[in-house]
């Protein structure tokens, strides 16, 4: 279960003086090495992290010496940045840190260590053959799949190894993993964080942007890794104008994520939210723009290129076929794909005029077996079966080049289910101050 207190709620206990930092890491360490936190990390630092914690300064770090995890897929000065593969054993450490990984360092984040992915994330499930997968951490029946790609920043944030869990998001990747263990997920808009010192999916569609415990603390993270301060909003529900789209996003939705999406959106209606259904037909349109594999088999492929004329065997079978779909598409195919985007955009951002955000699940299913998707080629069809579906609805957000948080919205006795709040490119205020909002209906208990 995740811990109650979240990151700004234990930097209030710091100041206080009821905590220390180098307590806090301790804690930390220990939840990261705990039977939950089973194969989170690729890399650990815990030494590295408590020399961070002692020397760091409340008063002036908002992170406070607090444990942060980094995506396997981020520079950090002195480690080696494989995302997730074999095939980058050998490259050299990294010189200096990621652009991302600087900001937090700089506000005080203790690097706790490095964390499962999917190889080159490539994936919304979250399995990587070279690497033992971690299970989902909140499932108590069965072992069931993380989420990807930033598979281990779930499981380090939603078992207490991290107050934040950095990632990035080219078609979910943030929102995916976060839905399915009831945490928060924020994917702003692509080009307010540098992506400098990451190893790249998709050129057009990777963002830097991380998991934490709530919302608040969604928006502090998201201060720091953009350097910019999001200009705040107490209003009320009824202030804004939501909607539900009809479209694409309850395609495929399961039992228990229909009951509690429907649930959440009744507790909203009741705490006064104004919500109308939407029309929204461009969305059907998704599936033609990206059926050659898009931007993600493209600009991989142009990526990868050097490093497959050596071999391919040490590539995971599943993510070296789609990243060699990219070898047939032409420098006219490219230029096309870019102008059906800007046009899509155009559609969609016109229909979304008046309306302040947008309501969707995040995800229509709950986090399925692990079993059932393991590498294997056997289990192949049910593992791309799963990956469409759970790319489907937050990659529309990052097809719109927009903005998008997930949040819980499930039952103490339900699987976790998210709620994903979105809207367009540097929407990204009304997103987080409407997040916030909601989560304070939804999880009254939310410190």
């Amino acid at each position: 279960m995740m811990p109650a207190a979240d990151l700004l709620a234990t930097r209030e206990r710091l100041l206080a003086g009821q905590t220390r930092p180098q307590a806090e890491i301790e804690r930390a360490i220990a939840a990261a090495s705990s039977g939950p936190c089973r194969h989170a990390f690729l890399q650990t630092d815990f030494d590295g992290a408590r020399a961070q914690a002692a020397a760091a300064d409340p008063l002036r770090q908002p992170l406070a010496g607090l444990a942060v995890s980094v995506k396997d897929l981020f520079d950090v000065m002195g480690q080696v940045s494989r995302a997730g593969s074999i095939v980058l054993n050998d490259a050299p450490p990294a010189g200096r840190d990621a652009a991302a990984v600087a900001r937090l360092r700089a506000a005080g984040a203790a690097l706790i260590g490095r964390t499962h992915m999917t190889e080159f994330a490539y994936s919304g499930v979250g399995v990587n053959p070279h690497y033992a997968t971690p299970a989902n951490a909140t499932a108590t029946d069965v072992a069931r799949v993380p989420g990807g790609s930033s598979s281990g920043a779930a499981v380090s944030v939603a078992t207490g190894a991290a107050f934040v869990g950095l990632g990035s998001d080219t078609g979910g990747s943030i929102r995916i993993p976060a839905a399915l263990h009831g945490i928060v997920g924020f994917k702003s808009t692509q080009r307010l964080v540098p992506l400098d010192g990451t190893v790249p999916l998709s050129f057009t569609l990777d963002t830097a942007c991380a998991m934490t415990r709530s919302v608040r603390d969604a928006i502090l993270v998201h201060e720091i890794l953009a350097a910019r301060r999001v200009t705040r909003s107490h209003a009320p529900l009824s202030h804004y104008r939501l909607a539900v789209v009809p479209q694409l996003m309850f395609d495929g939705v399961d039992a228990t994520v229909a009951r509690a999406f429907e649930r959440g959106l009744q507790t909203l209606r009741t705490a006064g939210a104004r919500i109308r259904e939407l029309p929204l037909p461009a969305l059907h349109d998704l599936a033609g723009l990206q059926s050659n594999g898009g931007f993600a088999a493209a600009e991989s492929y142009a990526w990868h290129r050097r490093l497959l004329a050596g071999g391919s065997a040490q590539y995971d079978p599943r993510v070296l076929t789609r990243i060699q779909r990219g070898a047939t598409i032409s420098a006219a195919d490219y230029i096309d794909l870019q102008q059906a985007r800007c046009n899509w955009i155009t559609r969609v951002e016109h229909s979304l005029q008046g309306v302040d955000a947008v309501l969707s699940p995040t995800v229509p299913v709950v986090a399925p077996p692990l079993a059932e998707v393991l590498p294997g080629p056997e289990r192949d069809e049910a593992f791309f079966c799963l990956n469409g579906l759970l790319l489907r609805n937050p990659g529309v957000v990052n097809m719109l080049d927009g903005c998008a948080l997930s949040l819980p919205c499930h039952a103490a006795d339900e699987l976790p289910v998210g709620l994903m709040v979105w809207h367009g490119a540097m929407r990204d205020d009304a997103v987080l101050n409407i997040s916030q909002q909601i989560e304070s209906v939804l999880r009254p208990q939310q410190p």
